[in-house]
This record gives C-alpha cells, structure tokens and sequence, in this order.
C-alpha cells in the first residue's frame, strides 16, 4: 500500500487531547493572600524591569516587565505623514497599534488585528496624546507599535508607560512622561496591578460593586491623561480607585526615571582626551 507523503505522521506515543484542554477559570477571591503572595487592599504592584533601545531599527525602542507580563514597543518618526489636512498642517500626527502576539494568551490568538486589539489601540492613543508636544511636529507622523509578548494581567496599563518610555527615548518632545497603573475591585476588596486569573476570574457572589479601573497618569503635572472603567462600581469606590492607581504610578516612577537615565549615558559619547 503506498505511503501518503502530503500527511504528517503524528507520533507513535500519543497523549490525550484533554490533557491540553484549558483549565476553568479559577474563583476570584475577595479574601485571603494573593496567589502571588502580594497584599490585598493596598498598593502593592508587581517587580518591574525596563530596558531601552533594544530595537536599533526603531528611532525609538522600550521592553517592560511586571511579573509575568512582557512588552515590547517601537516608535518610529517623526516622518512625512501620508494623508495631509489642515490639521496635520498645523500639528503632526500620532498613530498608535498595540497587538497581542499569538502565544501571548493562554487561548492561542491570531496575527490579524481583532476587535480588543483596536479598542487597546485607541486607548492607547487617548492616553497618550495629551502628552506629546505635536505642535512642534508639523506635517509629521508618529508611529507607536505595541507587541505583547506574554499577557499576565494589567496589560493596557503597562503598554502605557511602555509606550512612554519609548517615546522618551526615541527623543520626542513631552511635557511629561505617562505611567499607567490598573486595579480589580471585588465588592469593598481590590487588588492593584491584577494578574490574568484575577483580571478573568469570577468574583463574589454579590454583584454589586464589580469592575476593573486602568488610569494613565502624568506625575510631574499630576495629571490624568486617560481612564477606562469596565463593570459597574460605586462612585466612592471610583474615586477611591482613582487615588490608589495615581499612588501605584508613584510607586513604579523611579524604576522608569533610572531607565531613562541609564540609556541617556549609553548614548553619549565618550569624553574627549584633552
């Protein structure tokens, strides 16, 4: 019987599919430590790491991580914008594309941009042009591209101050650097800068005061430049939200000031011999 070359032949030993089948989604617990081991109902963020200019093509590079969670941004420009209006005459143009790399989640994803994907994008962009001095960049565009790599929780968050810091060290003008931070709030509970099973587990059993909250932040004006809120929470409980991720932005600002100040001396050139 001949041989059917066009197939992969699978291996001799198998395993069974449910051993590969995703596990349910674990119970969000308004009680007791965090899997992680970080307190509840305070400020505690996850150790962060930042590096710049890793990406030589890009005017522009960053790579950040929080825990688990892994980014990466490229910023590219300022260069001639395409598609010329009065507006772009006057002032230049900023366009932001955040996308999740297909292993990022642990529901494999796909290359082609879907529907979070844009509503990231466009978070992204709203939190992020309040702080650039575009006026100083007429007939030009600036292009910001945002790849997760790992998705671990609080990714719009940290794609903001991802996304700054790459700004930053791409040499564009800002009136100040933007930082992002993210809380879960589970009835009167709430845990900063949530993990993935936090952000996607179910809570108590009460419905009342549920949602998610991410703020981008600008700390030397103390400024907020962007807010979005998912779910149904309280106003107290909002207000309250919004201090505690302005106190988180805080708290990971001095990470980001020594990045940005160790990549300044790597860029500068060696004192002359006199």
């Amino acid at each position: 019987m001949p041989v059917d070359t066009r197939r992969v032949r699978g291996p001799e030993v198998s395993q069974s599919p449910l051993l590969f089948a995703c596990k349910p989604a674990a119970v969000f617990s308004s009680h007791g430590p965090r899997a992680d081991g970080r307190q509840r109902d305070q400020v505690d963020v996850r150790p962060v790491f930042v590096r710049c200019g890793l990406v030589s093509q890009a005017k522009g590079s960053a790579y950040m991580e929080a825990g688990d969670t892994k980014l990466m941004c490229c910023v590219y420009g300022p260069r001639e914008t395409e598609r010329k209006d009065d507006t772009d005459m006057k002032c230049g143009r900023l366009t932001t594309d955040m996308r999740f790399a297909p292993f990022s989640c642990p529901e494999r994803g796909s290359w082609i941009q879907g529907s979070q994907d844009k509503d990231f994008s466009l978070m992204l962009h709203e939190s992020l042009q309040p702080a650039l001095c575009l006026h100083k960049y007429p007939r030009s565009q600036i292009e910001v591209n945002v790849m997760v790599l790992e998705n671990s929780g609080s990714v719009l968050a940290h794609a903001v101050t991802c996304a700054s810091l790459a700004l930053a060290d791409a040499g564009i003008e800002m009136y100040d650097l933007v930082l992002g931070c993210a809380i879960r709030q589970d009835g009167a509970s709430y845990v900063v800068d949530p993990t993935y099973a936090e952000e996607n587990g179910n809570g108590s059993d009460s419905s009342d005061n549920q949602g998610r909250l991410t703020l981008a932040f600008l700390p030397s004006l103390n400024q907020v430049s962007g807010l979005q809120s998912d779910g149904e929470m309280t106003e107290e409980s909002l207000s309250a939200g919004v201090r505690t991720c302005i106190e988180g932005c805080y708290k990971i600002y001095p990470v980001i000031q020594q990045a940005l100040a160790k990549a300044v001396r790597r860029a500068a050139p060696p004192p002359s011999e006199s």
